[in-house]
């Protein structure tokens, strides 16, 4: 399966810090927001990736992230001049798609906990898969609607009145009849080929399916100042209660072995110092056979 990050759009939500930033690229506590999407494909399995952008945003983060080469993906880029909708993303990637089954997440949807999307990732066999979260306010959010049986019977835009608190959350997964569906999606009448209406036409034909998320589980939608900081707030606890850090890819490249110790020595060498190099430090000696480091390597990787 492949992935694709759209982080695209202007942010007006987050003006005037947008003026001039990606939104997606803003710091979410101590890391750029796009890391956060990027580490739950990765953590999910996902070698190769989609970035789209505006062109003026696109060279900053092909400066932040490269080719992905570094931690053992591949990252390509693609441009989307002005906002089409979140459909329009299969539109934008469709030579990048091909044949294959992918995974679409928002820039700026940061989950927390024990999603299981690895094994969902590896149990997709077709259709298209979506999740449901419980919020406070459904109304902001597509929202998942019950038949007495606990299916789903529809997806309703923003409600006025909600028929169930369960929003949809920005990570989908869709077997490669997605560029198609979406090829044949109207626009609504704001002008854009709206995700819902690609969903409804899966569930159309009994091929969507739902995983509930629950307790213990975290999703931020940071679209808005105040979410930017209680998502920062939420983070920086959990990191200082429990010593490791969320949204690492370093750390989840060499987890997750897409790359060597060799080749995490040769990123730590070109991290300037910082708490987060020293955080890289401070895990290394887990995967090396000899834990022992002498202090000649330890004053290489500190420089």
């Amino acid at each position: 399966m492949k992935g694709i990050i759209l982080s695209g759009g202007n942010g007006t939500r987050l003006y005037p810090s947008t003026n001039i930033i990606s939104k997606q690229l803003l710091p979410v506590y101590d890391k750029p927001m796009i890391y956060y999407p990027l580490s739950t494909l990765m953590l999910a399995g996902i070698k190769e990736v989609a970035i789209i952008s505006t062109p003026r945003d696109l060279p900053n983060y092909q400066m932040l992230l490269g080719g992905g080469t570094s931690l053992g993906i591949e990252i390509s880029y693609f441009e989307q001049p002005e906002p089409r909708g979140l459909a329009d993303a299969f539109l934008v990637c469709e030579s990048f798609i091909k044949d294959e089954n992918v995974a679409l997440i928002l820039g700026d949807n940061i989950f927390y906990g024990n999603t299981k999307f690895h094994e969902i990732v590896n149990n997709f066999s077709g259709g298209a898969m979506i999740f449901g979260y419980p919020v406070q306010n459904p109304e902001r959010y597509g929202v998942l609607d019950f038949d007495r049986d606990g299916g789903i019977k529809g997806i309703i835009e923003k409600p006025i009145q909600a028929p169930s608190n369960y929003a949809v959350p920005g990570f989908y997964l869709y077997d490669n009849t997605v560029v198609s569906r979406a090829k044949r999606l109207k626009p609504s009448e704001r002008g854009e080929i709206e995700i819902t209406d690609l969903n409804v036409s899966y569930l159309s034909d009994s091929s969507l399916n739902v995983q509930l998320l629950g307790r213990g589980i975290a999703w931020f939608d940071t679209g808005t100042s105040k979410s930017l900081v209680e998502a920062s707030a939420f983070l920086e606890s959990v990191e200082s209660v429990q010593s490791y850090k969320i949204g690492c890819i370093e750390e989840i490249s060499l987890r997750k072995k897409f790359i060597n110790l060799k080749s995490f020595d040769s990123l730590l060498e070109k991290i300037p110092p910082s708490q987060y190099k020293d955080y890289l430090l401070k895990i290394r000696p887990e995967f090396s056979s000899d834990s022992n480091l002498s202090s000649s390597t330890i004053e290489r990787l500190q420089s």
